[in-house]
């Protein structure tokens, strides 16, 4: 894996949970992962990794992902094996 998604999955696992962590930068490392992405209805996106479909709501007008968000996908990547 490229230090930039390191660097992603690194923040994404660091306590207390990041404010700042850009979308683009979470999507860009589901893609490494091997997500398929497909655009959904207003903001949203479906996100099929792992056998499994999640939807997120890409945050705006701001880039930056809420702690939730970040939380939520650390759990999910977590229980599916993928940590730093």
């Amino acid at each position: 894996m490229k230090r930039k998604y390191q660097n992603t999955l690194k923040s994404i696992f660091s306590r207390p949970v990041s404010a700042n962590i850009k979308w683009r930068d979470i999507e860009a490392l589901f893609k490494n992962l091997g997500a398929e992405i497909t655009e959904r209805e207003g903001s949203r996106i479906e996100v099929f990794l792992f056998n499994q479909v999640r939807v997120f709501h890409r945050p705006h007008p701001r880039p930056d992902t809420d702690k939730g968000a970040v939380a939520s996908i650390r759990e999910w990547l977590k229980t599916n094996g993928v940590t730093p």
